[in-house]
């Protein structure tokens, strides 16, 4: 995905295997404004050559209608090892597919507190025996901090050591109710505009999420019934717990101006919850 698991299990299995490693990354329909192109272009700079798969329709037709968080991680879950994957090991003949599980990815899973879509081992489920290959994890022992200490040392670049958090369903994790291409645009407009407003904040983690809800509100002296977008930055060491970070009140509201300028979009909220009670994500 370019995060910093993925991103060090790469270049560690890149040293490790040289050719013999076939590395993928799939868009989604799921990921940030032009992502997939930044993370191929990052690693081509790395030495380690990306195909860019485009599974965008085949995602999208699997979270069509769905709205319970945990039947749109399983449907993310089974269109990424059942379909994608699973079609990628018979044309390239591959066994095993390494990926960055981290320790807090298996304990949220295992303990019921909310699906990981990478979590299979741990859950009962044989990859070799549902979706024909074995998965190597080798950062599960690890929680988010351990695995940037490795980023620095395998001597990565800052932005990928310093990459904020960003779930494995992506964007889906951050639209509460159905993913849809419209919905998904507000979003990903809303992320843009949080990730550069609060790029130099030095928090953990920070984005927006599109609430199911709507609101009235006024535009263009008319009556609008307006989607709400929730703006969330924490601070954290491994996401296990977190504080909320308290930004400047200008800060937020220009946010908030260029937030609910997006179409359809009127109410524009921070989120003050900390974890516990809240997780970091809505989905």
């Amino acid at each position: 995905s370019g995060g910093v698991d993925s991103s060090v299990c790469t270049v560690l299995a890149h040293q490790a295997l040289g050719r013999q490693l076939c590395t993928i990354f799939v868009d989604n329909a799921l990921m940030r404004e032009g992502e997939p192109q930044r993370v191929v272009r990052l690693f081509r700079k790395l030495g380690v050559p990306v195909d860019l798969i485009d599974a965008r329709e085949e995602f999208l037709a699997a979270l069509r209608g769905l709205t319970d968080p945990e039947e749109k991680r399983q449907a993310i879950t089974d269109t990424f090892y059942r379909q994608v994957f699973s079609r990628l090991v018979r044309e390239t003949g591959a066994r095993f597919l390494i990926h960055g599980t981290i320790l807090t990815d298996i304990e949220e899973t295992v303990a019921g507190i909310k699906r990981q879509h990478n979590i299979l081992v741990q859950l009962g489920i044989d990859p070799e025996k549902e979706y024909g290959y074995q998965v190597l994890e080798p950062l599960k022992t690890l929680r988010k901090d351990g695995v940037r200490a490795v980023a620095r040392v395998l001597g990565l670049p800052p932005e990928i050591v310093r990459r904020i958090p960003f779930p494995g369903p992506a964007l889906a994790a951050r639209i509460v109710g159905e993913v849809t291409p419209e919905r998904l645009a507000t979003v990903r407009a809303a992320t843009r505009i949080v990730e550069r407003e609060l790029a130099r904040t030095g928090a953990f983690q920070y984005f927006a999420v599109l609430l199911n809800d709507r609101a009235t509100g006024i535009r263009n002296q008319r009556r609008e019934f307006g989607q709400i977008v929730v703006v969330r930055c924490i601070n954290s060491k491994d996401a296990r717990r977190c504080t909320v970070t308290p930004l400047p009140w200008a800060t937020l509201q220009r946010i908030s101006r260029q937030i609910t300028a997006l179409p359809g979009v009127n109410r524009c909220l921070y989120d003050l919850t900390p974890k516990p009670p809240a997780t970091v994500e809505y989905v």
